[in-house]
């Protein structure tokens, strides 16, 4: 969420930045900053009449014990008046709060400066590229037929337990999810990041802290007799530990890394390009966040894209790295670099994790603050990426390795699997 100062003293500036998102955000701020200053008038109009009543409650008891009992019964009619008059503001000024608010939480991050102009994921501007993309055989199949020829995933059993996106893992292929989900933690703990089990439910509150709701409500699962929200990411309830917090200095970076199961609805998803793992209600995600202090949060976000990088040259698979353009950056981010592996039977890029920062975005909806060498809070920077999503590459890793004799398992997965080839 925007900082009201920040809107009031370079208004002009956000509405420019907002363009690159192909939005006019004129009316939207200048109805900002009329409810602003209706609450401000409010919340200065009520500090008065506070004022007085408190006043005139320090006069009562002097005249009381003054004993002039009729000058402070004059007095004391005089106050209750105010309270009433107490109470009409205090209404008026949560009214008001309440409208700011709603309107604050439509306004999306501001782009940085590096961000590129466009509407669609087509814009997006594409930074870097490693490894070969290999040739297979005609033959080869795409990870559904893969998965269904070895028996290691069953979409259909999926349908019959839940519905469409919720495969069923079987041997092999369970134990391989099991390996990455090992794998990316133990490569996340290596690289400083403190492991964390968090629920995979979360309250309205946590959803409104890293900005899922209102702007991703559709998309959420909504357990609705405990008005609970099952988690889209692990960044949801990680993040949301910092929530009222004002955390040290000295203690940045704060770094954690979880394994969850992810929910979503994924509304109006259909087509070829949704088939097996492509796209799902449940999928396994490990994610990287970040608390960091708002000076290195840059620095912060190289590192954790060259920390990505790390992770895919272990597993030997070609990806691509985009800089997301205004009109395919997510609601909260400032900077978004996506990932995409390269599935050679689909002959298509998949987006298989994305490192964001979202400076003082999130921050600022969570209250999540620190202490300068001043003394003075200030936000903190957040930041997130995902380390990595396991469906597309469970499916690059299928689709890539896979050879007349069987799907070649990565080097660096078969100790934690168990064994060097699916067949």
């Amino acid at each position: 969420m925007l900082q009201l100062q920040t809107i009031r003293e370079q208004k002009d500036d956000i509405i420019i930045a907002l363009k690159k998102r192909n939005i006019d955000a004129t009316s939207l701020l200048n109805n900002v900053l009329s409810l602003d200053e209706k609450r401000r008038d409010v919340q200065t109009k009520l500090d008065g009449i506070l004022a007085e009543s408190n006043k005139l409650s320090k006069e009562i008891g002097m005249l009381f014990k003054s004993g002039k009992a009729q000058e402070a019964n004059d007095l004391k009619a005089r106050t209750g008046s105010l309270k009433e008059e107490a109470k009409t503001f205090q209404d008026e000024l949560n009214t008001v709060t309440e409208e700011l608010q709603t309107l604050l939480y439509q306004i999306p991050n501001v782009p940085h400066i590096s961000v590129p102009s466009g509407s669609t994921d087509e814009d997006n501007e594409e930074i870097f590229r490693e490894g070969d993309i290999p040739k297979l055989a005609e033959n080869a199949l795409p990870h559904w037929e893969l998965a269904k020829k070895y028996d290691i995933i069953d979409f259909e059993l999926g349908v019959k337990i839940a519905g469409a996106g919720f495969p069923v893992y079987k041997g092999k292929g369970a134990r391989l999810q099991r390996a990455l989900i090992a794998y990316f933690l133990d490569k996340n703990t290596e690289a400083g990041y403190t492991e964390m089990q968090v629920p995979h439910l979360v309250n309205e509150t946590s959803g409104y802290g890293t900005g899922q709701l209102p702007d991703k409500e559709g998309q959420m699962y909504h357990i609705t007799a405990d008005d609970l929200y099952l988690i889209p990411t692990a960044e949801v309830p990680v993040t949301n530990i910092f929530r009222d917090t004002i955390v040290n200095e000295k203690d940045f970076p704060i770094c954690y890394t979880g394994y969850t199961p992810c929910f979503r609805r994924e509304a109006g998803s259909y087509g070829a390009h949704v088939r097996g793992l492509n796209r799902l209600h449940q999928f396994d995600k490990v994610e990287i966040v970040r608390v960091e202090h708002p000076n290195n949060s840059y620095a912060a976000l190289d590192g954790m894209v060259e920390h990505i990088k790390d992770i895919l040259r272990e597993l030997k698979l070609p990806y691509r790295i985009l800089r997301l353009c205004g009109g395919d950056l997510g609601f909260t981010a400032a900077l978004t670099f996506d990932f995409e592996v390269f599935s050679t039977a689909q002959d298509r890029w998949l987006e298989i994790s994305s490192a964001s920062n979202f400076e003082a975005y999130q921050a600022n909806r969570l209250k999540l603050r620190y202490k300068d060498e001043n003394g003075k809070s200030q936000f903190a920077h957040t930041l997130n990426g995902s380390s990595l999503a396991l469906p597309r590459v469970l499916a690059g890793i299928l689709e890539n390795y896979q050879t007349k004799d069987g799907i070649i398992i990565p080097k660096v997965l078969v100790p934690y699997c168990g064994f060097d080839k699916i067949d």
